[in-house]
């Protein structure tokens, strides 16, 4: 391969990264666009507390049902064609909440929403882990939380500027510009080549390896794909997750990952960090202000681990960041107890330094690692179902978060900031007892690992790297 064409296929491949996580995308300006605009939903319509969950929530109900439909559509039609759809939904959804004349419509449209971002958070990192090389998949594949971190902040940055004129139906409808930036991105990129093996389209699976690998490493990449997957099943249910025992073993560990990551706290900050500092005394403005501020913060921490995931590896992160967590949410609870609702001053600056904290904590180890270690692990023959059970628990945990901690915040209690640090001690504990290491590995060399997978082709692959 010439230096020429090694360019040409620098340049396919970082637009294949980029687009494959624009998905990312949506789904983070989703999540955050709600923060700045429940403010003014609830002062047009008039809404409880529990009416307020039930908006920010009617997402993740879409989100759970999103993300177990697609995984036949993921197994049958293949990577990139869900995304495809599921931008299309996406865009949809967001005209529809655009439009509302009442609170019900506004549940139907992100409910809609809620189906595409289900699907694009269960297809988006099996795509790119299935396309991005070994050595670096930590970092290609952390790009789908990068664009979910971007997301947020553009959607911080949305509310921070319809502050003043009231007009959350434009942060809604907004969301359709990304949604076709998606889609017309990825119509221009391949399948995935593991998907490609599985149903029979070798020729084609070989071209798409071709296309970004060096000569001399797609011969042994493609003959460890076929071994890998003769060695499995030939099609991907539901089912055969619970009858081999190290399967079973790989979904509790990913079913573990997904559901810590929601419950262990971060949608109280991405859902109602401006409600929590309101409460705390700032003015809406000034909460708005903060909470764009707490989301650069995020972008950054975030691209400072697509630098090191590669490097220090996802196991480390996630025990350590479970642990600084923590701290940041007892750190809270100390503020709601000794502040409470009179708080402001000191009381402030110190929950906007613990939401911070938390944030950067998050945005290095469970934010990222937990979805690039979800694309990694399940064996290719059970991918589409593993992942989607996992997706499934994962938004089931943050709907109960979304639904409930509004009335939670009502009540003025400090206790369920002291409930997240302990979610985050039972975290670092999981983390320490279960969680593999993953970094530098082939999907095939991990499969072998996790699930004893008979390939003696995976071992000269490795080494041919």
């Amino acid at each position: 391969m010439t230096t020429d064409d090694r360019a040409v296929t620098r340049r396919r491949g970082a637009a294949t990264y980029v687009f494959g996580a624009l998905g990312g995308l949506l789904f983070g300006y989703d999540l955050g666009v709600v923060a700045g605009a429940l403010l003014l939903i609830k002062k047009e319509f008039d809404l409880s507390p529990l009416a307020q969950g039930f908006v920010t929530s009617s997402l993740l109900v879409g989100c759970m049902v999103g993300a177990l439909a697609a995984s036949p559509l993921a197994d049958r039609f293949g990577r990139r064609w869900l995304v495809l759809v599921s931008g299309t939904v996406f865009g949809i959804g967001s005209l529809i909440a655009a439009s509302a004349a009442n609170v019900g419509v506004i549940i139907t449209g992100r409910v809609v929403m809620g189906l595409a971002v289900g699907a694009l958070s269960m297809a988006v990192p099996i795509y790119l882990s299935e396309i991005a090389p070994a050595r670096l998949r930590g970092a290609l594949s952390g790009m789908n939380q990068l664009m979910i971190s971007s997301g947020i902040l553009i959607a911080y940055l949305v509310n921070l500027g319809l502050d003043h004129t009231g007009q959350w139906r434009i942060a809604f409808g907004l969301a359709v510009v990304p949604a076709i930036a998606l889609v017309i991105g990825v119509y221009f990129q391949p399948e995935s080549p593991r998907w490609l093996v599985k149903h029979g389209r070798a020729a084609e699976a070989r071209a798409v390896l071709a296309g970004r690998n060096d000569a001399d490493q797609v011969d042994a990449q493609f003959a460890e794909i076929q071994q890998v997957l003769a060695a499995g099943q030939t099609r991907s249910r539901i089912g055969a997750l619970l009858r081999n025992r190290r399967v079973r073993r790989v979904l509790l560990i990913g079913v573990g990952i997904a559901f810590l990551q929601q419950v262990i706290g971060i949608n109280t900050i991405i859902y109602y960090a401006p409600t929590i500092l309101k409460t705390l005394g700032f003015a809406d403005s000034a909460a708005l202000i903060a909470n764009a501020g707490l989301g650069a913060v995020t972008v950054a921490a975030t691209v400072l681990m697509l630098f090191l995931v590669d490097k220090i590896g996802r196991r480390r992160p996630l025990i350590f960041g479970a642990l600084s967590m923590a701290v940041a949410m007892a750190a809270l609870g100390v503020v709601f107890f000794t502040a409470g609702l009179k708080g402001g001053g000191a009381a402030g600056w110190v929950a906007i330094i613990a939401l911070a904290w938390f944030k950067i904590s998050f945005s290095l180890s469970w934010g990222g690692m937990a979805w690039i270690m979800l694309g990694e692990i399940f064996p290719l023959s059970v991918r589409e179902p593993a992942m989607a059970v996992s997706t499934f628990v994962n938004w089931a945990g943050n709907l109960l978060v979304g639904l409930f901690f509004p009335v939670l915040l009502a009540i003025g209690t400090g206790q369920v900031f002291f409930l997240f640090a302990i979610i985050g001690l039972v975290a670092f504990g999981f983390a320490i007892a279960v969680v593999p290491e993953t970094k530098g590995k082939s999907l095939e060399r991990i499969e072998q690992e996790l699930v004893g997978v008979e390939s003696p082709s995976v071992a000269s692959a490795e080494a041919a790297r």
